[in-house]
């Protein structure tokens, strides 16, 4: 398999830290945004200011709002907001005509209506092409500078997973390979939607205490969802499972757990998405976990909330109550 040149579809945070990743390594790299006013800012700047201040972006890495220019690749790696995906997927399958490429798919989240997870919209578009996922606790201005951190890789056609593990780690990005393409999608999707609960908790000041509790209960709640939806147990316990959970609900840079802090200060969803610049996955995450877990008939109390948090007008501290409440019971994972 030759993998000589990628492309990157989406210039967010998390694609331009792949961007930088891989041309450090040396990888020919183009990298695809959608608003051609940006692009130019960053071409100009060789650094993407909104998302990534103070990275600087190497001159190898060639910036383009034209999808045309990413259709030659070995490998095109998506990495737009989830509810972006599919128009992207389709667009892009006009442009990529009959070349061969292997897919690598970096969205987190679920697709409303469907319950679709990424890899399985891209499949319906580019049913001939290997298609991986790629997923733990990785925040992206950390990728950006080096700082160490690990990730976990499968692929549709398993002989792959050790191609691309291999040519996508670096010395500061390592990378296990798995056997299971579902799990490693739900985990990194699912934590998202906790991140929102932790926040609301720090929100409203509930302590240390409260926290460890409410992301023991999150893995459990995430196994049941996740194994119904196909995911395998040990994946849960895995990097994109628990790791990416407690990274996402403790960290100061996750943007799904500063979404919660702020609802749980009292400020609404339209006050705190109107002055993000970037997408907060957790957000129609939620509501997408909650349909599929009223379709599956899977008890999920802490995505019920958060759902209540963001679509229903549910105050934090009502939300704390009702969950608070609910019968004494035998731990269960």
């Amino acid at each position: 398999m030759n993998l000589r040149t990628t492309a990157i579809l989406g210039a967010g945070g998390w694609g331009t830290a792949l961007a930088v990743l891989w041309a450090r390594k040396g990888h020919d790299v183009s990298l695809w945004g959608h608003t051609p006013s940006r692009i130019e800012a960053i071409r100009g700047r060789r650094e993407n200011s909104d998302y990534l201040r103070g990275i600087r972006l190497s001159e190898s890495i060639r910036l383009t709002s034209d999808l045309k220019d990413c259709a030659g690749a070995e490998l095109i790696v998506f990495v737009t907001p989830s509810i972006a995906l599919r128009s992207v997927a389709a667009r892009f399958r006009e442009t990529l005509g009959d070349h061969q490429a292997v897919l690598l798919s970096c969205t987190k989240g679920i697709e409303h209506g469907t319950g679709k997870r990424m890899s399985e919209i891209l499949v319906e578009y580019f049913p001939a092409h290997p298609i991986a996922v790629l997923s733990g606790p990785n925040l992206a201005v950390e990728i950006a500078r080096e700082l160490p951190t690990a990730s976990v890789l499968d692929c549709s056609e398993p002989e792959y997973a050790p191609i691309l593990q291999d040519h996508l780690a670096t010395a500061r990005f390592r990378i296990y390979t798995s056997d299971d393409v579902a799990g490693i999608e739900l985990g990194g999707a699912l934590k998202n939607i906790f991140a929102i609960a932790a926040g609301a908790g720090d929100g409203l000041g509930l302590g240390d205490n409260s926290k460890a509790a409410l992301v023991t209960r999150a893995l459990a709640e995430m196994i049941r969802l996740g194994a119904t939806m196909g995911g395998a147990l040990p994946t849960f316990y895995g990097l994109s499972g628990a790791g990416d959970l407690i990274l996402t609900c403790f960290s100061q840079h996750s943007r799904n757990r500063r979404v919660g802090e702020q609802l749980g200060r009292g400020n609404s969803v339209e006050q705190i998405t109107s002055s993000m610049q970037m997408v907060a996955e957790g957000i129609p995450t939620a509501k997408s976990a909650y349909e599929c877990a009223r379709r599956l008939k899977i008890d999920t109390p802490i995505i019920d909330q958060v759902y209540a948090l963001l679509y229903e007008g549910k105050s934090a501290s009502q939300a704390l109550e009702e969950l608070l409440r609910r019968e004494q019971k035998a731990e269960r994972l």
